[in-house]
């Protein structure tokens, strides 16, 4: 299964219900500090939605929740390594995808056997505040060069107009979040990213 080159992330499925009509076909759901049952109807409803319109969903974190919802993605950071059962999503079907910083990362990731491999943050982040600061896009040729036929997924600080450098870099996905959910106009954003990476 080849991964669309569009990889938005959203925390809410409202999103998803503005977005997937323009036509993503690859999204992360990613919601922090819900209650379960929240949760639980949050990511139901973007299971949903993303069978609707032919489009891949990748749950953050929530491993055990995309096992009981029998979702086909699920994106861990390095922390949520620390607590995952892998074997278990491994049992479940569920494809990985895992964040990385350094090369310590990369090299727990890979033992993993993943099925994508995210850097970040290529350029400096508004979303949270991270220990590693701007990589650049000469670490994605690094990391291209150390993965392989692996898809390598750029994120952090991404707009549409550094997509094209990332691509050139080595990445073969670009992961964008405030650069469409802080935008004046989310749906336009949206339809360029899609101009740009198609």
């Amino acid at each position: 299964m080849t991964l669309d080159r569009f990889y938005p992330i959203f925390d809410d499925v409202v999103w998803l219900e503005r977005m997937l009509p323009l036509g993503v076909k690859l999204v992360q759901l990613r919601i922090k500090d819900a209650a379960d049952d929240v949760l639980h109807a949050q990511v139901a409803q973007a299971a949903a939605l993303c069978r609707k319109h032919g489009t891949i969903l990748i749950l953050n974190d929530y491993w055990q929740l995309a096992i009981d919802l029998e979702c086909d993605w699920i994106h861990l950071g390095q922390e949520d390594l620390d607590t995952a059962d892998i074997a278990a999503i491994r049992r479940a079907g569920i494809k990985l995808g895992i964040s990385t910083h350094d090369h310590a990362e990369l090299d727990r990731a890979l033992a993993l056997s993943p099925d994508y491999v995210a850097l970040g943050p290529v350029y400096p982040t508004k979303l949270k505040q991270m220990k590693w600061h701007r990589q650049g896009v000469e670490k994605l040729s690094e990391w291209k060069g150390l993965i392989g036929d692996l898809p390598l997924v750029a994120i952090g600080g991404m707009t549409v107009e550094r997509a094209a450098g990332a691509f050139e870099a080595g990445a073969d996905i670009v992961s964008a979040v405030t650069d469409i959910t802080w935008h004046d106009d989310p749906e336009h954003r949206v339809r360029q990213w899609l101009k740009a990476t198609r």
